[in-house]
């Protein structure tokens, strides 16, 4: 099986992509869902997370408050590295395990922080969903009802789109209509399942599958 793996900044439109391609039938794996799977009430992670931050970071029903959270590590290298120290490596667990159950010529991988994870040898293929910044900030504010200065704070803490644009493989310029994005996704639906066949026949030449390790 083929795995994409889709990135992209705050607000670029990665949800809207990612249900676009669910429509063709293509499974995908949500890293930020498999994070909230995480760390519901009963889950080992959020009782770690607690043990951790104390009784600030949960809700009055018990389930985290992610918005404290982030609070709480957004300005704090240490907390955050805590965090993805615990996190990641049970998220990838998770992610593995949810790619072997599936049966699929391809499928999407979408993790937002892909780039500055340093999980780029985790996928087979990079798509980039990409915007301007001052659409980015727009739509931040729009939906989060934040400051411009806080809506461009978190772009700052994340991958450049130089950055990201560096590695991308596909890319999507998501500034246009919903018809067009639906265009460009049946597009590269298309070329992605003719990857797929690509990569199932036998050659003289054999790469090395990519690993996904625990």
């Amino acid at each position: 099986m083929l795995v994409i793996g889709l990135t992209g900044g705050i607000a670029s439109g990665k949800s809207t992509v990612t249900e676009l391609f669910q429509t063709h039938g293509v499974p995908v794996i949500d890293a930020d869902l498999v994070a909230h799977e995480l760390t519901q009430p009963g889950q080992p992670a959020l009782d770690a997370i607690h043990r951790h931050f104390g009784d600030a970071i949960l809700q009055a029903d018990g389930t985290l408050d992610r918005r404290a959270l982030r609070h709480l590590v957004f300005d704090n290298p240490a907390e955050k590295q805590w965090i993805e120290q615990l996190l990641h490596p049970l998220i990838w667990r998770s992610v593995q395990h949810k790619l072997e159950q599936i049966e699929s010529p391809y499928c999407i991988l979408s993790i937002p922080l892909l780039v500055e994870s340093a999980a780029l040898d985790r996928v087979e293929r990079i798509l980039v969903v990409d915007c301007p910044e001052a659409l980015q900030v727009q739509r931040v504010c729009a939906r989060d009802g934040c400051t411009r200065q806080q809506a461009q704070a978190i772009i700052d803490s994340q991958a450049s789109r130089k950055e990201r644009l560096a590695v991308t493989d596909d890319l999507i310029t998501n500034t246009s209509t919903q018809s067009h994005l639906e265009d460009e996704i049946a597009r590269l639906h298309q070329k992605y399942l003719d990857l797929a066949r690509q990569k199932k026949r036998p050659s003289l030449f054999t790469i090395a599958p990519k690993m996904y390790d625990n």
